[in-house]
């Protein structure tokens, strides 16, 4: 907004105007901060101290190298210098907030609330678990560096952090499972229905994920109660980790660590994906699948068949390499 200035204005003048024009921007300031920040989010989240964990190598080493809440503090505030429309937005999200947690459980409230759910309800549910859980808030920044290395749509951090619905998605849920495992079973499905509703990802919160996984655009994953994800997975939008039928018990797919899983895969029943295998789009997976292989199709079939698949010798997780070995599948041209 520009102002008009008088050169011929007095000194007085000249400050009466630089008054105005001060309390113009603030007017402008406040208001962005009213839209963007409901009444009760003005708390501080104050982080429980925690005990150093050795249960992640590369988490350990990870943050020795980089303060990840201080990187996106500070993608924060480039953005929003870039982008003042959006200062409020920002403000309200990462820098009025004291830690990652704080922010995190913030944000969650902000998506996932509605008229019969309150926003300060919602905040303090996500506040206590990830206060009283070290090990969640550790995911949660593996699960950032997983998007940001694997996603070349991903720009920054904070991208990631506040608008990446499968990042979203898999936060809620982690905050839902260890309400499942309190026997807090009705509030748990409550926040999946809204984490269903709002993102589109359907994660029972029974079922166990692992750190550093990636939903890439997350859109329609569905995950069953008694799924297990390892660590460092990625799975792509339109993929059903389901049962075979109304059988109840152990009845869901067991994922091994670097599996990835592409756009539109079922895995359907209690098998076993091996670590470090790589499922082609739109396959359906109804056997074991061994570990570092390769399957494809309706049914799925190994790469290099049954009895000597072809081994892969990169973590397909991290590659995102889709189409490898096409040729000794199929010999489709355009």
């Amino acid at each position: 907004m520009a102002t008009c200035v008088d050169t011929c204005s007095t000194t007085a003048g000249r400050r009466d105007g630089g008054t105005r024009q001060q309390r113009t921007r603030d007017t402008i300031d406040n208001r962005y901060a009213r839209f963007y920040k409901p009444c009760p989010l003005v708390r501080n989240f104050q982080t429980q101290t925690q005990s150093p964990t050795l249960d992640r190598i590369e988490e350990t080493t990870a943050a020795a190298v980089e303060d990840l809440w201080a990187k996106m503090r500070e993608e924060a505030s480039l953005d929003a210098e870039q982008e003042p429309i959006l200062s409020g937005y920002y403000y309200t999200s990462i820098l009025s907030q004291t830690s990652l947690e704080g922010a995190l459980a913030n944000h969650l409230a902000v998506k996932l609330c509605n008229s019969s759910l309150p926003i300060g309800i919602l905040f303090d549910i996500f506040a206590g678990v990830l206060g009283e859980n070290p090990g969640a808030v550790r995911a949660v920044k593996a699960d950032l560096r997983a998007v940001k290395e694997r996603d070349p749509a991903c720009i920054s951090y904070v991208h990631c952090f506040l608008g990446f619905k499968g990042f979203l998605a898999i936060q809620a849920h982690r905050v839902a499972h260890e309400l499942w495992r309190r026997q807090r079973k009705a509030l748990a499905l409550l926040i999946q229905n809204r984490v269903s509703e709002v993102f589109g990802v359907d994660i029972h919160p029974g079922a166990r994920i692992g750190e550093g996984v990636l939903l890439d655009h997350a859109t329609g994953v569905v995950i069953g109660e008694t799924a297990e994800v390892g660590n460092d997975v990625s799975i792509l939008h339109g993929v059903t980790l389901g049962g075979t039928g109304k059988v109840g018990g152990d009845r869901h797919p067991k994922i091994g660590d670097g599996v990835l899983i592409g756009a539109g895969t079922c895995v359907l029943g209690n098998i076993r994906v091996g670590a470090g295998a790589k499922i082609g789009a739109c396959s359906v997976v109804l056997k074991e699948v061994p570990a570092r292989t390769t399957a494809v199709g309706n049914p799925a079939r190994l790469i290099g068949g049954k009895e000597n698949p072809t081994k892969l010798d990169k973590m397909p997780s991290f590659t995102m390499d889709h189409t490898s070995h096409i040729a000794e599948w199929s010999d489709y041209v355009i």
